[in-house]
């Protein structure tokens, strides 16, 4: 039973990280533009990787991945996410593993479109007691192994191992949230200007595209435009504005004091709030 679990485990880690690191081989820098995207996981993982698979008294307790926060993810820096499992057997734990990815459903075998393993297999380990021990991983994130379509939920695979060979893997352990990187800039013109005459606010709202590694304007979304007075810390929104088809934004509004205009943006599923930083107008 023990060395059945065991292999069987090992299979799935191996057949993890032997894709990532194809993967990885098959997006050298100067060819970016043309990097593979993740199609799903290898066909080596098929019926091992588990939705929800219980053996015996080995039970995965908690998880916590990235600390509860999401990642916001550009074109061309890697991340790191971490993950932190803990897991009992009243016999103790022997391993645990983790992998993160994405995709419909619960079983990543069958739904994975995007995957990334650990830079350990094993994280760094902890033994919180004779029956529970707790791992720590990071998980490297490459915005060159993204899809515009894999942004929002990621989930965990977990398989812990315990010491007298019962198991017990969760294809979604715990989940995460990968978004694709917003900016929003502000221009509040002309500057000075004579109070009650009209001011022009314009702006644009972009994300980060990962199948083209540029950023491109977000566009149809409702983005808020906020005033704050001089002398004071609080926004109060003026009204909503819409991005057009390139992101940009503009409207008018009148003169009335000296303060700082900005838009700000609520983020989607798929895409973090931003708002810009305050641009300071002189009503004279």
């Amino acid at each position: 039973m023990w060395g059945h679990t065991y292999m069987r485990i090992r299979a799935t880690v191996a057949a993890v990280s032997g894709a990532l690191a194809l993967s990885a081989l098959a997006v050298p820098a100067a060819q970016a533009e043309d990097a593979p995207k993740p199609a799903g996981l290898s066909a080596a993982l098929a019926g091992q990787a588990q939705a929800d698979d219980i053996s015996g008294d080995t039970k995965i307790t908690k998880v916590v991945v990235n600390g509860g926060k999401a990642l916001s993810l550009g074109t061309t820096a890697k991340k790191t996410i971490t993950a932190e499992v803990t897991a009992t057997d009243p016999e103790g734990i022997y391993e645990i593993h983790s992998f993160l990815w994405n995709g419909p459903g619960d079983n990543p075998a069958e739904d994975a479109i995007g995957f990334f393993g650990p830079t350990s297999p094993t994280g760094t380990c902890t033994e919180v007691s004779a029956t529970t021990t707790k791992c720590k991983y990071s998980i490297e994130i490459d915005p060159l192994l993204m899809e515009n379509k894999t942004a929002g939920t990621w989930k965990l695979w977990v398989s812990a191992i315990g010491a007298d060979g019962d198991y017990h893997e969760n294809g979604v352990a715990g989940t995460t949230k990968i978004l694709r990187y917003s900016k929003l800039t502000v221009n509040a013109s002309p500057e000075p200007v004579v109070k009650g005459k009209t001011i022009t606010i314009t702006g644009k709202l972009s994300r980060a595209n990962w199948d083209t590694y540029k950023y491109a304007g977000y566009t149809s979304q409702p983005v808020k435009l906020q005033f704050r007075k001089a002398g004071t810390s609080t926004y109060t929104t003026v009204k909503t504005v819409t991005s057009n088809s390139t992101g940009d934004l503009k409207t008018t509004v009148t003169a009335a004091s000296d303060g700082y205009w900005r838009y700000s943006f609520a983020g989607t599923s798929t895409t973090p709030a931003v708002s810009a930083a305050g641009d300071y107008l002189d009503v004279r």
